[in-house]
């Protein structure tokens, strides 16, 4: 499955160049740029990702999975469909960017409740900051974040570094040099 998830993001969410082409979004200019919402909102992609975070998440005692929208959500659905699918129920939840102005005014979405233990997600981690300041919201809202999985790590700017000062836990299931490795291996074959 996992090799089949590479393959997917080598085709739909990842682009190259031989000059730095790329402007991230902490404003840093990069050879290469993850978009993982053609893959993360894909039937494939939803199957894969739901089954692969799921049997990373598990057995850690967790009731919701969830973080900053946009590159959360996806995730974070795919994994509660599986976990109900196989009768393992996670709830799923969404962090805004900022805080609604009507309503009941809530920064969370979803089925949480303060106590909660969860796991934070996201698609890409370039320095960690759009995953810390989920992690800051959802423990403002009571809940007890008990890790971070990610789908890509770019390997750069201390992402890893600077979530890990936040979390005990921390899993990526893909690296930027993996898929680096697979595009070379790809291109070769």
């Amino acid at each position: 499955m996992i090799e089949r998830l590479k393959k997917l993001i080598l085709e739909r969410s990842f682009k190259y160049s031989e000059t730095p082409t790329f402007r991230l979004v902490c404003g840093e200019m990069s050879k290469f740029y993850f978009n993982c919402k053609p893959t993360t909102l894909s039937p494939e992609g939803q199957y894969l990702i739901g089954n692969l975070v799921f049997k990373v998440i598990r057995n850690k005692n967790i009731q919701a999975i969830g973080g900053l929208t946009l590159g959360a959500d996806p995730i974070a659905c795919a994994v509660a469909n599986e976990s109900f699918r196989r009768g393992e129920p996670i709830e799923a939840f969404v962090v805004r960017k900022k805080l609604k102005d009507h309503g009941m005014v809530a920064k969370i979405e979803g089925n949480v409740k303060p106590g909660d233990r969860v796991i934070v997600v996201d698609d890409v981690v370039t320095t960690g900051q759009s995953t810390i300041q989920a992690i800051e919201a959802a423990r403002e809202n009571g809940l007890m974040v008990v890790g971070v999985v990610v789908l890509v790590d770019r390997e750069e700017m201390n992402g890893r570094q600077n979530i890990e000062k936040h979390v005990e836990y921390y899993h990526a299931l893909i690296t930027a040099s993996e898929i680096l490795r697979f595009c070379n291996r790809s291109s070769i074959s």
